[in-house]
């Protein structure tokens, strides 16, 4: 197995320091779609945020995600597993966008995924801002039929339109994905709901649908084990995608994101729940809204990133059972 998975490892740190070479996701190699056939989880970046319909800058976040992932080490401790032993993973690049013109973004997004799925890699994408899972969910549904989904978010991104008659914006995504039979709503647990709202119906149509919404006030009655198995009883063991939306996490650990909600969960809440994904049969995944002009620090991208890297050891062992 060593030799298989040789060439797919993260740089060696202490051959390398983590400050040198070209930044890939985790210090992984880089390699173009067409050319990653061996690969089995593809790290992709999606540079976009033209669904963006206040505080723009996402369309910078995988870059300082990549740069903050060489903080990335390559043993979890608390799963007890090497994600790099398990699955070869390699950096794709970035997905081609159109920085003016939605449509056209969306297209292009869509046909990269269907390259990728081609080659049998399981996506683990960086936005970007919340609309991009769109066009990954519709690419993934074509493989796998209608997928339910594993979100976290400040937001339901359940909404209908902006401005009247915009119907593509990071606050529409799961409903035009649920209109178009992408997701199963009756498999689609909501964490982490909370804000204000425009009208008292604005999360009316998505708890309609069959969503299992909990708000920030249920999160914290349940608790992270309780929410955990409502996760676990919403989506069962059938294909589920998983989206993170950095806003889910209070600002004083994700300032750096365009929608900020104040009284939201905590890094370590994250993780935990990240975690309790072992097992699920999943598809994919993504971490989005990292908007690193509202951050200079950078720690914004590190949690990023690091959630991101949560995700990707739960893939990987989703690699290993597959392949028994």
């Amino acid at each position: 197995m060593s030799e298989q998975f040789n060439s797919f490892k993260p740089i060696d740190s202490n051959a390398t320091p983590r400050y040198a070479g070209i930044a890939t996701f985790m210090r992984l190699p880089y390699l173009p779609v067409a050319q990653a056939g061996a690969v089995d989880i593809g790290l992709i970046g999606i540079p976009w945020d033209g669904g963006t319909t206040n505080r723009a800058g996402a369309r910078h976040g995988p870059r300082q995600m990549r740069d903050l992932s060489s903080l990335m080490r390559k043993f979890h401790p608390s799963l007890g597993i090497n994600p790099y032993d398990l699955a070869n993973c390699a950096d794709l690049g970035d997905t081609p966008v159109n920085p003016i013109k939605i449509e056209d973004t969306l297209e292009r997004v869509e046909g990269f995924y269907r390259q990728v799925l081609e080659q049998k890699i399981i996506p683990l994408s960086a936005g970007g801002d919340h609309l991009v899972s769109l066009p990954i969910l519709r690419a993934l549904a074509e493989k796998h039929g209608p997928m339910g989904m594993v979100h976290f978010d400040a937001h339901t991104d359940t909404f209908d339109r902006y401005f009247g008659g915009c119907k593509y914006t990071h606050g529409t995504p799961f409903r035009r994905a649920i209109e178009e039979g992408v997701l199963d709503p009756k498999r689609v647990v909501q964490i982490g709901i909370r804000g204000g709202l425009y009208s008292e119906d604005d999360d009316a149509w998505g708890l309609g649908q069959g969503i299992r919404v909990i708000r920030i006030e249920e999160y914290f009655e349940l608790g992270v084990e309780g929410v955990i198995r409502e996760i676990h009883r919403v989506v069962g063991d059938q294909r589920t995608y998983v989206s993170f939306d950095v806003d889910c996490l209070d600002p004083v650990y994700a300032p750096g994101t365009g929608t900020p909600e104040v009284g939201g969960i905590s890094t370590h809440e994250a993780q935990r729940m990240l975690r309790s994904l072992r097992g699920l049969n999943l598809v994919g995944g993504d971490v989005v809204e990292v908007a690193p002009p509202f951050d200079p620090s950078g720690n914004t991208a590190l949690v990023g990133v690091t959630l991101m890297w949560e995700i990707l050891c739960m893939l990987a062992e989703q690699v290993a059972k597959r392949r028994g």
